[in-house]
């Protein structure tokens, strides 16, 4: 069964450790829902930007944790 994970980095894609620990998911729609819940405390943390992985795929990414100007 595939794990879906995040990484989590800078702006210029250097690897972080997350300020929330960070779980394996069964799910895409997991992960995702996972990354609504904490995305302000990861940005916080010092987080800029994330991408998911199935296993050792990258699915997308770099997604920015920095909400849109309005």
């Amino acid at each position: 069964m595939a794990a879906w994970t995040w990484r989590f980095e800078k702006t210029d894609g250097t690897e972080v450790q997350p300020a929330v620990p960070p779980e394996e998911f069964p799910t895409q729609g997991d992960a995702e829902s996972w990354i609504g819940e904490h995305w302000k405390a990861l940005q916080e943390g010092g987080a800029d930007q994330v991408r998911l992985f199935e296993d050792t795929t990258e699915i997308y990414g770099p997604m920015s944790l920095h909400a849109a100007e309005a």
